[in-house]
């Protein structure tokens, strides 16, 4: 597409947000007041139903309006301690509620325009005013329409969206009352009747459609495949990262959030762990700029029941009492690590280099671990390390 098809998008941490999206609010507010006023005058002067059914859906507009004005101001709040994830969903609550109001809304426009159409002799003509104020509602609301899909898509925003399109449906209900107004005002008594009733209906859908996508993602419904995948990529070509274990996605207004679970050589540090977590948080930060936190969990095995087994296994403290008598004969360990892998334990052992100096000492204390491993149920492995001096690094001046 053209870029003129698709405006610059302005960043989510950009502070002109707020001020971008109360202009194309207020200027929304200011059309759908006099739209309200001029549809409602003229389809009660000129005997439209159709007109005083559009003059309403205008009202609703300029409620829903209101509602955006409200979230846009609370949803910039930054995260506090009763909302550690932000107050992004404030707009997730205004799409529900702007929802849930064009459907009620558009039952109420059906509803009085079948009660109109059971006594069809008594309806009035339409005068040719409420024509003349229907195209100006068609021509002004389509306006808007491009107006806020363009402001909108340039912020991301799916709460100014969802209002865009709401006033694009009003331009399109415009059209069914003009086309009703002309049937009537050519003897038809009931076209005006039946375009109030299409434009309710039309309401009623759009609003079940905001009202079920702001539900989806109140449900925390993931994202689209294409975005998940996108994002799974990205997890596995990490460096460090041998697999992805888990992916989980959900939305919070424009931006969203990732849960990863991924597997990484089980016998690496602690703190190289915490390393290719952080680093493919990164990579996933910068790669989608929607996402907007990402919590990676460091797994050791690709096995969804090796997060409970695990915690069956015995603490630190216990097995390291077990290990002492595969250690008799050999000098108190400088440093134990432990593995927790295929629900046994592999020991790491570091001993003090002097105990090189009695290597038949050192033989006999190897056999002997060697002949009692095979009787251990809980250690699978043991390695003995000797320690040499470390030498830290200094910086030349």
């Amino acid at each position: 597409m053209s870029t003129h098809n698709n405006p610059p998008e302005i960043s989510f941490d950009d502070p002109a947000r707020h001020g971008m999206t109360q202009r194309v609010t207020w200027i929304s507010v200011a059309v759908n007041v006099f739209l309200t006023a001029a549809q409602v005058v003229a389809g009660i002067i000129a005997h439209s139903q159709g007109l005083i059914a559009d003059g309403l859906h205008s009202l609703s507009d300029l409620v829903c309006d209101f509602l955006v004005l409200f979230a846009a101001h609370h949803s910039k709040d930054p995260a506090d301690e009763s909302h550690p994830y932000g107050h992004a969903r404030i707009e997730t609550a205004a799409s529900f509620a702007l929802g849930a109001i064009l459907a009620v809304t558009g039952a109420g426009i059906i509803w009085s325009a079948g009660v109109k159409l059971q006594d069809l002799d008594n309806l009035p003509p339409v005068a040719p005013l409420a024509l003349w104020t229907a195209g100006l509602a068609l021509v002004a609301k389509e306006g808007l329409f491009r107006y806020m899909l363009r402001v909108g898509e340039k912020l991301r925003s799916p709460m100014l969206i969802a209002n865009a399109w709401h006033a694009r449906s009003d331009a399109a209900s415009s059209l069914v009352v003009a086309v009703g107004i002309v049937g009537n005002m050519m003897g038809y008594n009931f076209a005006d009747s039946v375009a109030a009733v299409i434009v309710g209906f039309m309401i009623v859908r759009m609003g079940a459609v905001f009202a079920w996508e702001a539900v989806q993602e109140l449900i925390d419904t993931g994202l689209s495949i294409e975005e998940v995948n996108s994002i799974r990529q990205v997890i596995i070509d990490t460096p460090g990262v041998a697999s992805l274990h888990e992916l989980r996605t959900r939305r919070m207004a424009h931006r969203s959030l990732v849960d990863a679970h991924v597997c990484v050589d089980p016998r690496i540090s602690v703190s190289e762990g915490h390393h290719i977590a952080e680093l493919t948080r990164k990579r996933i930060l910068d790669s989608h700029e929607s996402v907007s936190d990402v919590l990676v969990h460091v797994d050791v095995e690709d096995d969804p029941e090796h997060d409970v087994k695990s915690q069956g296994m015995p603490a630190r403290e216990e097995l390291t009492q077990a290990l002492t008598p595969l250690l008799a004969g050999l000098p108190e360990p400088q440093r134990i690590i432990l593995h927790y892998i295929d629900d046994r334990i592999e020991a790491e052992v570091y001993l003090p280099r002097e105990t090189l100096e009695n290597a038949a000492a050192v033989s006999r204390a190897e056999h002997e671990i060697c002949r009692q491993l095979t009787r251990n149920p809980l250690v699978s492995a043991l390695s003995i390390n000797y320690r040499q001096r470390v030498f830290p690094a200094r910086r030349i001046a």
